[in-house]
This record gives structure tokens, C-alpha cells and sequence, in this order.
């Protein structure tokens, strides 16, 4: 009799699960994060002003995913409705230092940052004497330090607070399996305790799965994926240099190491939005030298939060579904309706590279590509599913 084969243990990903994750733009004071919103949102949300916590309630705004798979497959089956995907991006509150103890709005910032799931942070790198810094001078560098510090030292007093909890049931005694498990707990959180007092952030430690569980349910902010922006003058945007660039590489290299760096010019961005029409747009760019970072910002961002997609498509409505990466066809069935996942049968499934390379689906199924897949596929980005599922109990 063969061997059985050794079970994979499946990977635990920090953060909350869903398809519905939120950013927050993060910052101190006056660095561009509601100019930045607006012309993300593309909307007049948030409140750019000329000084400190001009914004103080976070506002919220969808963003709509940049795709070109979805732009084609809605030229292919010219449907009567076009649902692509979107995010949701919050502007919170700039940050200063000493919000940790409660410094400026620090308290309401660092409730907010816990709210969302991941952080854009905006740094400034631009001289503006008309745009005051609220540290005096433009040093960014420091300013990420700052905020870095904020962050783990507002979450070394969240994980001391999970950890007095975890402590009174231990202190219980005896042998019962609750006992057991809070005291195994306990370590993990003082292992997380200690990580943080190193100055880390929890995002870049290798946790095992159950010390992941932990974590996850400790809603810290430094377990947040990270995005940095540099937020340059349009003329360093455009020429692709700057002073600070440089410094700021190896400061992330050593504190956030892997994290995404994108440069980017909110005052460039703030003046596409005035251009009325794509080709006007298009031509601005052509007569600059440079593209708008936006659309980089926004896959960016899906793909630090193990965001894919799946597609439904036909005459009616072509449709781009957000999924975590590792989700299976049922649970993928559920956010369409969850009387698809209760009653699911199987999913028909065919690969965008096939349909695009065919040209229609009769071509597809004709070659043998359309798949028939069972409650344990998972689904891949890019997937077309048509799910089939049996009658829902009255």
C-alpha cells in the first residue's frame, strides 16, 4: 500500500478575509493625501487645505480598477451593463509626532488606520514655502521614521492590552484545553511584543499559521501591507529625479523591506483631473513626457491585499468579481449569491487567454477548453465562471 501523502499545511494570510478590503491614505500633516484622494476618486471628497488635520472624519470613495481584460470582454460580448471592479479608499487624518500618547488628532487617526486593511503612505519629498510642514522642514526619511514609530509604538500598547486578557485566563490554572491554548497565546503575543520593541513591522515577520490566527485578531496597524508614495514636484515627476528618492529606497530596504515604492506627482495628477476628455488628457501626457501613476497605484494596491479577480460574462452583463487569492469555486459562487455557494454544483470555467485567443465562446468549448470544475478548484485570476447550482430551499 503506498504512502499517504503528506498533508500541505494552507498558508494563513495576515489580515482580514474578504472581498471588500479597504485602503487608507496615511501621512503626516500637509504631505498631498486629500489632493491625492481627489484625484483618485476623481471626486471633491476630502478637504486639501494649507494646514494640519484639515481633514478630521475620514472620508470614502470607490475607485474603479483599472482592466484591460475587463475593457475586453466587454468589446467581445457588448453587453448591456458593465460592472468592473473597484476599491474602497478612505483619507484619514494626517498623522504627527506623538500620536501614539495622543498628539494632535492621534487617537481618532490611529482608530481609523485600524479600520482599514491596508495603508497607502504618502511621503512628501516636494519644497513648497506657501505648503507648511509640520516638522519645519522637508526631510522624508524622518517622516517615515515618524511614522513608523507612531504606528509600533501605538501597537506594542494594543498587544500589551490582548496580551493582560489572555494573562487572566491563563492565570486561571488547571489543564483545561482553554488554559492550554491562552497559554500557548501568551507567548506568541510576547514573541509579537518583543518583534515590535526591535523597531519591526509585523508584516515583514515569518509567522507561522497559528501565530497568524493571533495576530489577526489582534488588529494591528504595523500587520497593515504597505504602499509607499513619494510624492514629488511635477518637475522632478516628470524628469525622474530627486534628492531624497535615493535615501528613502534604502530606508524602506531596512524598515519595510519588499514594500512597493511608487513616485508620483499629486500636483500632476490634480491637473490631469482637469482635462475634460481622455484625448485631451492623452495628449497632455504625450507633450509632458510622463503618464499618470494612478492606475499603477490601484493594481498595486489589489495585489498587496492577494486581491484576483473572476469574470461573468453575456449579452446581459459582463462583470469583474473581487476574490482573495486561494478562494475556492463555492466560496467564489457565494459573492455573486450565497444561494450559489449553499447549492453549488460545479463551475464552468474558461481561461481569459483561451477566450481572447479563440475569439467566442462556441470556439472555446469546440477546442475542448471549457472546464468543468468541482467544489475543490481554485480559482485563478482572470477565470470566466458560469456556476451552476441546484433549487435554494424555500
Amino acid at each position: 500500500m503506498p504512502p499517504k501523502k503528506a498533508l500541505k499545511e494552507e498558508k494563513i494570510l495576515l489580515g482580514r478575509p474578504g472581498n471588500n478590503l479597504k485602503s487608507g491614505i496615511v501621512g503626516l500633516a500637509n504631505v498631498g493625501k486629500s489632493t491625492f484622494f481627489q484625484a483618485i476618486t476623481k471626486s471633491q471628497l476630502g478637504t486639501p487645505a494649507n494646514y494640519p488635520y484639515a481633514t478630521i472624519d475620514p472620508e470614502e470613495a470607490r475607485v474603479i480598477v483599472p482592466s484591460p481584460r475587463f475593457d475586453w470582454l466587454c468589446d467581445a460580448y457588448k453587453p448591456v451593463s458593465k460592472v468592473p471592479a473597484n476599491i474602497t479608499v478612505f483619507d484619514i487624518a494626517g498623522l504627527t509626532k506623538g500620536a501614539s500618547t495622543g498628539a494632535g488628532l492621534g487617537n481618532a487617526f490611529l482608530s481609523h488606520i485600524r479600520a482599514v486593511d491596508a495603508i497607502y503612505q504618502v511621503v512628501r519629498c516636494f519644497d513648497d514655502a506657501e505648503i507648511i510642514h509640520v516638522e519645519g522642514d522637508v526631510n522624508p526619511v524622518r517622516d517615515l521614521q515618524i511614522i513608523l514609530d507612531e504606528l509600533r509604538l501605538k501597537d506594542i500598547e494594543f498587544a500589551k492590552k490582548y496580551y493582560e486578557g489572555v494573562e487572566k485566563i491563563a492565570k486561571r490554572g488547571g489543564q483545561s484545553l482553554e488554559v492550554k491554548a491562552k497559554k500557548e497565546e501568551m507567548a506568541i503575543v510576547e514573541k509579537v511584543i518583543q518583534y515590535l520593541e526591535d523597531g519591526k513591522r509585523v508584516a515583514k515577520g515569518d509567522w507561522s499559521s497559528k501565530e497568524v490566527e493571533v495576530i489577526n485578531s489582534m488588529l494591528l496597524l504595523t500587520a497593515k501591507p504597505a504602499i509607499y508614495l513619494i510624492n514629488l514636484s511635477e518637475r522632478d515627476y516628470i524628469r525622474k529625479k530627486n534628492k531624497s528618492l535615493l535615501a528613502i529606497k534604502e530606508w524602506i530596504d531596512v524598515n519595510s523591506p519588499g514594500d512597493v515604492i511608487i513616485p508620483i506627482s499629486v500636483a500632476f495628477e490634480e491637473r490631469l483631473t482637469q482635462f475634460e476628455t481622455e484625448e485631451e488628457l492623452a495628449e497632455e501626457c504625450k507633450r509632458v513626457g510622463a503618464q499618470s501613476a494612478l492606475p499603477k497605484i490601484i493594481t498595486t494596491m489589489r495585489s498587496a491585499l492577494n486581491l484576483i479577480s473572476f469574470f461573468t460574462c453575456g449579452p446581459d452583463e459582463v462583470r469583474e468579481w473581487t476574490i482573495r487569492k486561494g478562494t475556492k469555486a463555492p466560496q467564489a459562487a457565494g459573492v455573486i449569491h450565497t444561494d450559489l455557494m449553499n447549492t453549488f454544483i460545479l463551475a464552468q470555467v474558461t481561461k481569459y487567454e483561451d477566450l481572447k485567443e479563440l475569439g467566442d465562446d462556441t470556439a472555446v468549448k469546440a477546442a475542448g477548453k471549457l472546464m468543468q470544475k468541482g467544489k475543490e478548484y481554485v480559482v485563478e485570476d482572470g477565470d470566466i465562471i458560469y456556476f451552476r447550482a441546484g433549487a435554494g430551499k424555500n
